[in-house]
């Protein structure tokens, strides 16, 4: 898959644990994203629930679980978000072969199935943080390792920094889905992001699905953003 294919390659991050602000968010940047992604923190507040009133919205979801445990255990955990109406939801392809294609198989039969894309290198660790904890290859290397790994595994695509976005194409293909977060528009605070593009960096380097949260979800008016990096993109396509 390639970004062309998608009409708003933006997945607004709500990351909030009260349902409500959550909603709100949702209907008011709606308009302006291609989709959302909910995470653990959203998750563990709402659980079945709070995703079947995400996926009521009418947008594709992305739910954001990072799964990584034994592959029985990730095959049901699979199993049962499947049926959820969920687009996406991810494992970590560091779980090994055996895992991703459980989870792979254990989605086969649903009456829609979820896309599953593997987590390769979370965005908030960079080379001195992998090596604390004994993981001397860099963090490109490690990502595109995984993103072999998670192809050959029979998963969709994967997870990865901006900076690892033409290394995972170039390796897994044009039809490989490549979600991206670490996100910031110029001059956006990083906060706890270390490896980061901009919206239209991040376009043209390939990515399928951008998902950015602060920049959008913590503006004073989140649809305005929304709008603007929206716009950006267009701008980037025109010239």
């Amino acid at each position: 898959m390639s970004n062309s294919r998608l009409e708003n390659p933006i997945y607004v991050a709500l990351d909030t644990q009260d349902l409500s602000r959550a909603l709100e968010l949702a209907r008011s940047v709606g308009p302006h994203v291609g989709g959302f992604k909910i995470g653990l923190e959203f998750i563990s507040a709402h659980g079945p629930e709070g995703i079947r009133a995400i996926v009521a919205l009418g947008r594709p979801v992305f739910v954001d679980v990072k799964f990584h445990d034994i592959p029985n255990t990730v095959a049901g955990a699979s199993k049962a978000l499947a049926t959820l109406g969920a687009s996406i939801f991810n494992i970590h392809a560091s779980g090994g072969e055996a895992m991703m294609r459980a989870a792979v198989d254990a989605v086969s039969g649903a009456n829609s199935r979820p896309k599953i894309i593997g987590v390769t290198v979370l965005t908030s660790l960079d080379n001195s943080v992998l090596e604390s904890v004994g993981q001397s290859t860099p963090a490109s290397e490690q990502v595109v390792r995984l993103a072999r790994l998670a192809k050959a595994s029979g998963l969709d695509g994967v997870v990865c920094s901006p900076q690892e976005i033409a290394m995972v194409r170039a390796a897994c293909g044009p039809e490989f889905l490549i979600v991206t977060p670490g996100i910031r528009p110029a001059g956006a605070d990083l906060a706890d992001q270390r490896r980061v593009l901009t919206p239209p960096e991040a376009v043209r380097a390939g990515a399928d699905i951008l998902v950015i949260g602060r920049p959008i979800t913590g503006a004073a008016n989140p649809a305005q953003a929304a709008k603007a990096i929206t716009e950006s993109l267009r701008l980037e396509e025109a010239l």
